[in-house]
C-alpha cells in the first residue's frame, strides 16, 4: 500500500514555533492563563482566530480551553477557514491525507475525504493548502487539548452561505464531533475603528445573524454559513473572547481583530433560575 501522502507544517517558525517543547510549553501556557467560561453542554462549533500565537493564541486559548472536558469525546474536527493565497471556487479538500506539525501528524478522516468528493463545488487540491496558514494555526492547539482525533480540513473560497451550511450539515455527527470555523475579524483599521467594527460583528455572530461581510471578518462565507446551521440546530453563541492586535501585542496604529465564540446546544430548563 502506498504511504499517505502528509502535508507539511508550512508557517512553523513564522505563526508558532517550530522547537516541540517551545511550541508545548507556549501552548500549555496560554491554556493555564485562559479563563473558560462556564457553559453546559460543552460546545459543538468554536470560532477561533488564526493569526500568529503572539498575536492572537490566547483569544483562541480561550476557545480551546473548554475543550478539556471533551478531551476523550471529540474524534473528529471539520475545519472550515479561508483561503489567503490562492483563489477556490467552493471549497478545497486537501489531497494529502495527514498534516504535520512539531507535534506530530493528524490525519484526516478518509471516509468523508471520500464521501465530500461527491460534491460539485469541492475540488481535492493540495496548492490551496499547501502553504495557508488558517487551519494550520489550529492543529497544535487541538494535538494537546484532545486525546486521538481525525480532521476534515476546508478551504472556504467562493461560495454562498448556504452551500457552507449545507456542507456543514452533511458532516455534523454527534458528540464526536467539533465544527471549528477559523477566522480573524477587521484586519489594519485603528484601534478604536477595529473595536466598533468587531463588536458590531461579535453582536451579529451572537444574534446568529448571517451577513458578515468580509471587510468584518476573513472568515465571512464559513462563518455565515455556520450561522445558518446554528439556527437550524438551534445552538446559542458564547462571547468567550474579544480583542486585537493593539491589545496583545502593542502598535495601534493598524490593528487585526480576533474572537472566539462557542455554540452550544441550549441547556435544560433550570427552577432555580430568576
Amino acid at each position: 500500500m502506498a504511504l499517505a501522502s502528509i502535508r507539511p507544517a508550512a508557517v512553523a517558525g513564522q505563526f508558532y514555533p517550530r522547537d516541540e517543547r517551545v511550541l508545548r510549553t507556549q501552548i500549555a501556557e496560554l491554556l493555564a492563563t485562559a479563563v473558560p467560561l462556564e457553559i453546559a453542554p460543552a460546545p459543538k462549533a468554536i470560532i477561533v482566530p488564526h493569526a500568529g500565537y503572539m498575536y492572537s493564541g490566547a483569544v483562541a486559548a480561550s476557545a480551546y480551553s473548554m475543550l478539556a472536558p471533551l478531551r476523550s469525546v471529540i474524534r473528529r474536527v471539520v475545519m472550515l477557514g479561508p483561503t489567503h493565497r490562492m483563489a477556490v471556487r467552493g471549497f478545497a479538500l486537501p489531497a494529502a491525507q495527514m498534516f504535520a506539525t512539531p507535534l506530530g501528524e493528524v490525519p484526516l478522516s478518509q471516509s468523508d475525504w471520500l464521501d465530500l468528493q461527491a460534491r460539485e463545488d469541492l475540488v481535492v487540491d493540495d496548492r490551496p493548502h499547501a502553504l495557508e496558514h488558517c487551519l494550520e494555526v489550529q492543529l497544535p492547539f487541538l494535538q494537546l487539548v484532545l486525546e486521538r482525533f481525525e480532521i476534515v480540513p476546508v478551504l472556504v473560497g467562493d461560495a454562498s452561505p448556504q452551500a457552507v451550511a449545507n456542507l456543514l450539515e452533511s458532516l455534523w455527527g454527534g458528540p464526536e464531533t467539533l465544527i471549528l470555523i477559523s477566522s480573524d475579524l477587521s484586519h489594519y483599521l485603528s484601534y478604536h475603528e477595529a473595536q466598533w467594527s468587531d463588536r458590531a460583528a461579535v453582536e451579529a455572530v451572537l444574534a446568529l445573524r448571517a451577513g458578515l461581510d468580509h471587510e468584518q471578518a476573513c472568515g465571512a462565507t464559513p462563518i455565515n454559513g455556520l450561522l445558518l446551521a446554528a439556527t437550524h440546530h438551534h445552538l446559542h453563541a458564547h462571547l468567550l473572547d474579544l480583542r486585537n492586535s493593539g491589545d496583545t501585542a502593542g502598535d495601534r496604529s493598524r490593528v487585526v481583530g480576533y474572537t472566539s465564540i462557542a455554540f452550544c446546544e441550549a441547556e435544560a430548563p433550570s427552577h432555580a433560575r430568576h
